[in-house]
């Protein structure tokens, strides 16, 4: 945590200069419209900021950074050798680029890092992106405190900042998934990642399979499912204080765990039925039920201002993705095609749901526009993709798929872009992005 208040303390947000003025033709992405433009961006080669070299740490820096942004489809980082002249620049400002040359190599944006050394062994960054065709700065930020050990946050941080920037949205980058992966005994333990494949971390580890977690809104608290021989309870980790707190619920079998708006907590479980029920801030007993009738409903998810929930339901016959106006407690079938439609996922603002359907060639990830009620499917195989989960800024979707063997997850995009796998250590599933806490 040290090193983080650090680098909360050293962030520092550069003013745009006079070419605000040009601000009308800056380059802008709408992530979330169809036929996405692709920006063409290329990181000159990092400097010392007092004319002296970069050190070792720069190369590892622009390394993470690139890792970074090849996660973004409309972003294609430009390799040096089809730059006119190369990307070594004469400092980082503005006034050290020739902007020219990298308009006839068809560059859009040109990113720089300016390092200084301290002498504690740290450094200090700059980081700016220009527009090449408008010299506009597109962003810019310092942090002091840099050290190995922290690299991979100050790309993260600057990665936000810069698809901030252009799309409005930072949360990719600012973001956590917890995950269900099975260990070498057997067990099933609950562990985070960042989407980038970075920061593992095992929470639980029980004896047993612990699955089904789900964030709190903030991101401090991760509730999830404990399933052993003996019992099957609900366990809660505070990632503040390290600390799990653990409970049987006033039911049997638990299937699927979620949080409202103000922080309780939700749970699938058998009363008789397998219904939904949200519980009292200790967790022992029932406040009131959600979804409750005769048929199996599980899989609850909330909308990010919790004014509706979509869970799955076999109230037709077969499992179906429902939705619920917590308002005006109405409930509304969301899916009508195949026969096994499951573990929906809905996007923050509550226009798409993302859900699993068994098809003959295995289960594919298919979404669902609540405005127009078309469907459009996501994944495409081979084997089973399942238990798809929306990332905090609706456009990005993580999911299970045993594709190559054994389950493991993979990230697309609402669009449907190609997946790429997300190194997690081992057999993984019932992915959930939540919010890192912001430092």
């Amino acid at each position: 945590m040290g090193t983080l208040r650090i680098l909360a303390l050293a962030v520092l947000v550069y003013a745009f200069s006079a070419a605000q003025a040009l601000a009308s033709q800056a380059l802008t992405i709408d992530i979330y419209g169809p036929g996405q433009s692709r920006v063409n961006l290329t990181i000159a080669t990092p400097l010392g900021v007092a004319g002296g070299p970069a050190p070792s740490d720069a190369a590892k820096f622009q390394q993470l950074v690139e890792q970074n942004l090849d996660f973004l489809p409309f972003i294609r980082v430009v390799p040096g050798t089809e730059v006119l002249g190369g990307v070594r620049l004469a400092g980082v400002a503005r006034d050290d680029i020739d902007f020219r040359r990298f308009q006839v190599s068809r560059v859009d944006m040109v990113m720089t890092a300016g390092w200084q050394p301290s002498g504690d062994g740290s450094s200090r960054l700059e980081c700016r992106v220009y527009e090449t065709f408008t010299s506009r700065l597109v962003v810019g930020r310092a942090y002091a405190g840099v050290r190995a050990d922290n690299l991979s946050r100050v790309a993260d941080l600057f990665c936000a900042a810069f698809m901030e920037a252009l799309t409005g949205h930072d949360e990719f980058f600012r973001s956590i998934i917890a995950f269900s992966r099975t260990g070498r005994d057997g067990s099933r333990q609950i562990w985070t990642v960042t989407p980038q494949g970075r920061e593992l971390r095992q929470i639980t580890f029980f004896k047993g399979s612990s699955i089904s977690p789900s964030w709190s809104k903030d991101g401090r608290y991760l509730a999830f499912a404990h399933h052993s021989n003996h019992s099957h309870t609900l366990g809660v980790w505070d990632s503040v204080k390290n600390r799990i707190f653990r409970t049987k619920v006033p039911g049997t079998t638990i299937g699927g765990t979620a949080f409202t708006n103000d922080g309780h907590v939700v749970v699938a479980m058998t009363r008789g039925n397998m219904d939904i029920f949200e519980l009292t801030t200790d967790l022992t007993r029932i406040a009131r039920p959600l979804v409750q009738n005769w048929a199996i409903d599980v899989s609850p998810c909330f909308t990010a201002d919790g004014r509706r929930m979509v869970f799955t339901s076999d109230r037709q016959g077969n499992p179906h993705v429902f939705i619920k106006d917590m308002d005006t407690g109405k409930e509304t079938r969301v899916t009508y095609d195949g026969k096994y439609n499951t573990s929906p996922s809905v996007s923050p603002d509550g226009k798409l749901v993302v859900f699993s359907r068994r098809t003959p060639e295995g289960h594919r990830i298919f979404l669902h526009d609540m405005e127009t009620g078309r469907e459009r499917q996501l994944s495409f195989g081979p084997g089973s993709d399942e238990e798809p989960a929306f990332s905090p800024d609706g456009y990005f979707v993580c999911f299970a798929s045993n594709r190559t063997g054994a389950y493991q997850l993979y990230l697309t995009t609402r669009h449907g872009a190609e997946p790429k796998l997300l190194p997690t250590g081992g057999p993984s599933t019932h992915p959930v992005f939540g919010s890192r806490l912001r430092q």
